[in-house]
């Protein structure tokens, strides 16, 4: 039941993403090339190795620590748009990291999950996985929809823009349902490991916003591009994790599940945090889609 679910949750999600998606997101890569590079080096390299550290940190189980690096290779999630859009970050550029990051993610999340299976010695969970598999699961559940909701909204712009309040609103019930259908799953071992998963998950979501935003400045980005990565960065596709992990095993599932708990409330105080901060140079941006 879980895994013909949230696949299709997950295809609502990315459909609904589409809908929000034109193709100069993608070319927004050769107009803002140094925000787009620094941002996805955090998000397709730094993110997943802090996952990496973090899992060792805290001494994980092989299954929770793999799912702990799932959950960390996966692309930004559309409500980091969102917050982005409330912190008066640069919103385009955001946009255009969770384009290109779910894009991405068809290379990205299987190739992390194969090192980390092989790292943590996760070889009795992931003995039957096949990486093409993954590879092919990953596309048809993610670019597939996404390129459909995107070719909708090019062909029906303005019946788009009228519906695309509800389909944030659906995606939104799918995203809560996919977190709400892995606890339940798992919830004995939830219980059992929730102190260690709980505090990897949270120091994971902390440590990769302030290392992305220290990155950032660090590289000379202003302000508001600093904070739209860090938001890339503490607000993941946790449902693409979920949905991958499950296929696998549902233990696997339960990091992700549980940082979708703490990373809506840590990336809302930091984009508090810096609206004031942003607020004096910020321009008027394009309403960013909602949405997990």
């Amino acid at each position: 039941m879980i895994t013909v679910f949230l696949p299709l949750a997950l295809a609502v999600i990315m459909f609904s993403l589409g809908l929000s998606l034109t193709p100069s997101d993608f070319r927004r890569v050769f107009v803002l090339p140094r925000g787009v590079a620094i941002g996805l080096a955090n998000l397709l390299a730094i993110s997943p190795l802090l996952a990496f550290g973090v899992a060792e940190l805290y001494s994980l189980s092989p299954e929770l620590a793999v799912g702990l690096v799932l959950l960390g290779a996966a692309p930004g999630g559309t409500t980091a748009n969102l917050l982005t859009h409330l912190a008066k970050g640069d919103v385009a550029l955001s946009v255009t990291m969770t384009a290109v990051s779910s894009v991405a993610a068809v290379i990205t999340v299987p190739l992390y999950l194969g090192l980390s299976a092989d790292h943590f010695g996760a070889g009795d969970v992931t003995e039957d996985l096949s990486i093409v598999g993954v590879v092919i699961r990953v596309f048809l559940i993610t670019i597939v929809p996404l390129s459909a909701g995107m070719a909708v909204r090019a062909r029906r712009p303005e019946r788009v823009q009228q519906l695309e309040p509800r389909f944030r609103q659906v995606a939104l019930g799918a995203f809560l349902l996919v977190v709400a259908g892995a606890v339940i799953a798992e919830s004995d071992k939830i219980t059992e490991n929730f102190t260690s998963v709980a505090a990897a998950a949270l120091t994971l979501n902390v440590l990769a916003m302030t290392v992305s935003y220290t990155v950032a400045r660090v590289a000379r980005l202003e302000n508001r591009q600093s904070t739209a990565i860090a938001l890339e960065l503490g607000v993941h596709n946790s449902t693409l994790a979920i949905t991958v992990a499950a296929a696998v095993s549902t233990e696997l599932a339960i990091p992700a599940a549980v940082y979708s708990v703490f990373m809506y409330v840590t990336a809302g105080l930091f984009a508090r945090l810096m609206h004031r901060r942003n607020s004096a140079t910020a321009v008027p941006a394009t309403p960013a889609p909602a949405g997990p």
